[in-house]
């Protein structure tokens, strides 16, 4: 008697835990890493990628969000090759909203590198601010002004900057960044880790 070849069972959800997991460790993100970026639990992330739990679509498209890919990457059977040129849209570029504190940060850089080096787009509302705590020792920060105006408070000191003007400062003690005009401010933020 010849055993007939396995079949697929019909409208089982796409199993996504290996998919997150290849692109968790190709961006050299630990589960405590993606957990902080997308806002899911670490255990939830690990029950995912060992198959004992399907996510919801919100969440899938947190984790997609968070892993910079399309919702369907993480859907897919299968390993697509990777593009010479990847274009990442508007709408998949991983966002932090600090909506209570007047502030969203866009990821910009990769997430192989957060930890590195990372950048983002800040839009402050007017009086809005993002108060950061203490980054790692060495940790620097560099805003370049792009639309309206900021003051930068590190420690004790504060300086405004002005538009096109980039504030370089150390981020391994207390600052902060706020809106200081009538209308919106935007900035890029880079941040290099030590």
């Amino acid at each position: 008697m010849t055993k007939s070849p396995a079949v697929p069972i019909a409208n089982a959800p796409p199993e996504v835990g290996a998919a997150l997991q290849r692109l968790r460790l190709a961006r050299g993100l630990t589960l405590e890493d993606l957990s902080r970026i997308a806002g899911v639990s670490k255990s939830m992330l690990s029950q995912i990628e060992r198959e004992k739990a399907n996510p919801t679509i919100a969440i899938t498209w947190r984790l997609a969000n968070a892993l910079g890919v399309a919702i369907g990457e993480l859907l897919a059977d299968e390993q697509r090759p990777v593009d010479t040129i990847r274009v990442v849209d508007a709408h998949e570029t991983p966002t932090l909203p600090g909506n209570h504190a007047g502030y969203v940060l866009r990821i910009l850089g990769p997430m192989e590198l957060a930890g590195k080096y990372e950048w983002y787009e800040l839009t402050l509302a007017p009086g809005g601010e993002l108060v950061s705590q203490a980054h790692d020792p060495g940790t620097t920060e560099h805003v370049t002004l792009l639309h309206g105006a900021i003051e930068i408070e590190v420690g004790a000191n504060k300086k405004k900057v002005k538009l096109g003007g980039t504030a370089r400062y150390p981020a391994d003690q207390q600052h902060a960044l706020r809106n200081i005009g009538k209308t919106e401010a935007r900035a890029l933020l880079v941040v290099i880790h030590r």
